[in-house]
């Protein structure tokens, strides 16, 4: 993978297809967070995009050297790599969109339109401003816990970048996880940077995340346990089966839904006894949130007459104890893994992992 330098024109060479994003949804994403009995903390989610982000895993190396993105084209803040990470980029970008380091800090980055607004710029902060879309990165690479990142996040400068192969500043916000279970979203509204604690472990889309926390007050009827019959009058009223405990939870697509949905199910998951049950919970939780082509479209067209519709891409699920990387994609769903402690943390470049692939069918006619 190239460095910064040679970025430029491979961003340009994907803009024709990926120009289509800035007029659908793209506003699907789902994230949750498990804890197993022996102490694994799993992060996982969905990349919901109306068009293939072309994602792949990649490697990053200790001692990788970075350069931020202006807006005004100077130099920004530089680092090097003090962790090695994994996780999937988008774009076939050196940087990761979600994923983890050697030392079980996870980033995923959300879609957060209409509500992200980014910090206000000046050519005197170009060595330390960087573009939305190197947060994860950045964050991977110098950090160890969601301490860590509390104490740091303030240091640097994110303003309005325009990411050249689609016209615009991607608006995205950020959950991070570390291996002792602490979580934060990370967003920045009105001009300003807003760290909010994380105790449900959940995130999706706009609004704010406080919003969606308020917005959980309108549940308090949600019970784990199916509710008992109620009497009216003469008129025994019972359910009609299992789950009526949740009766009432918001079915559709939307961010504020998904995240009603996303607490109840991930809170209500019978506990997993180790890190690897655990993975397997979380994809069968992620389920619920996984979008059919079709299912969550824009009432326009693109200019070839196809339909603009979300779908899931892929779905991760990180083990932070184990520090092992795990995928499926709309194309494929079984289940694929990175174990990052088994990579070269001090290789020279960036190593590619592809996460293409398509269905395996296995017949078991005898």
């Amino acid at each position: 993978m190239k460095k910064k330098n040679g970025l430029k024109s491979l961003l340009i060479g994907t803009a024709c297809a990926l120009l289509i994003l800035m007029h659908g949804p793209a506003n699907a994403c789902t994230g949750i967070r498990l804890t197993a009995e022996d102490g694994s903390v799993i992060h996982a989610r969905t990349m919901e995009f109306a068009v293939d982000i072309n994602s792949d895993v990649i490697v990053v190396p200790r001692g990788y050297s970075r350069t931020g993105t202006t807006p005004d084209g100077k130099d920004g803040l530089k680092w090097t790599s003090r962790y090695a990470s994994v996780g999937a980029n988008g774009v076939e970008m050196p940087f990761i969109f979600d994923g983890f380091n050697e030392k079980g800090l996870a980033i995923g980055l959300f879609y957060f339109p209409g509500t992200a607004k980014y910090m206000d710029y000046q050519a005197a902060d170009a060595d330390k401003t960087i573009a939305p879309w190197e947060i994860g990165s950045w964050i991977l690479e110098n950090f160890a816990t969601v301490e860590e990142v509390k104490e740091n996040a303030a240091k640097i400068v994110v303003p309005e970048v325009v990411f050249e192969a689609w016209g615009f500043t991607p608006p995205v916000h950020y959950v991070v996880h570390d291996s002792s279970g602490k979580s934060i979203v990370i967003e920045y509204v009105g001009g300003k940077l807003n760290i909010h604690d994380n105790p449900l472990g959940v995130v999706t889309n706009s609004p704010a995340f406080d919003w969606h926390m308020t917005n959980l007050r309108n549940y308090v009827n949600f019970s784990l346990s199916n509710v008992p019959p109620v009497q009216l009058g003469p008129v025994k009223l019972t359910p009609l089966g299992q789950g009526s405990g949740m009766l009432g939870l918001p079915g559709d697509f939307t961010p504020p839904s998904r995240f009603v949905r996303a607490v109840a199910f991930s809170h209500s998951a019978l506990p997993s006894k180790t890190g690897r049950d655990a993975v397997i919970e979380a994809f069968h939780i992620l389920n619920n949130f996984d979008i059919p082509k079709g299912a969550a479209r824009d009432h326009e067209k693109d200019e070839h007459g196809n339909i603009l519709a979300d779908y899931t891409l892929w779905t991760t699920a990180s083990d932070l104890k184990a520090r092992q990387f795990f995928f499926r994609t709309y194309a494929n769903s079984r289940i694929r893994m990175v174990d990052l402690k088994k990579m070269d943390h001090e290789a020279k470049e960036i190593k590619e992992i592809s996460m293409k692939g398509e269905e395996e069918i296995e017949e078991l006619t005898r």
